[in-house]
């Protein structure tokens, strides 16, 4: 058991199988990690009681990762320009990226592998005058599905 529990959410790493340079790898807020079995009801003849209900396969939304505007430098963000600004004429690129909760020592916790991963969205926060925040990028990406890793506690 981690010697905090429950884990706290701030703490998290993110890596990514072209190589993660530190700006990839600070991000701020990770969202995306569930999964969903679709429904699919059928009525029986004759039987106008009830449907059956019968499972799909699982449906994944997209992950969505946001940072503070990286300006040059970054390989991630330059895999999202190449892909979102193709003309299709060769295949999109896909990756493995992997998001993995740490406990206070740094050692990881539990890890998710996101399987088949390509950049489906791109977007900078709001320029305000008013206020002094930092522009946050959005990255989105869809996958095939993820896996997630249970870690064995070091001693």
């Amino acid at each position: 058991m981690p010697e905090m529990y429950p884990p706290v959410g701030f703490y998290f790493k993110l890596e990514y199988s072209a190589g993660s340079n530190t700006v990839d790898a600070a991000f701020q807020e990770v969202s995306g990690l569930n999964a969903e079995l679709g429904i699919d009801e059928v009525a029986e003849g004759g039987e106008n009681r009830f449907k059956h209900r019968l499972p799909l396969p699982a449906k994944y939304s997209n992950l969505v990762l946001k940072r503070g505007l990286v300006t040059n430098g970054s390989a991630l963000a330059d895999w999202c320009k190449e892909t979102t600004e193709s003309d299709f004429g060769q295949p999109i690129k896909t990756q493995a990226i992997t998001v993995s909760l740490l406990d206070s020592k740094g050692n990881k916790l539990m890890s998710w592998l996101f399987n088949d991963a390509w950049p489906v969205k791109w977007g900078a926060s709001d320029f305000k005058s008013q206020e002094n925040a930092i522009v946050i990028e959005t990255l989105e990406f869809a996958y095939s599905f993820f896996t997630k890793v249970y870690i064995p506690p070091t001693p």
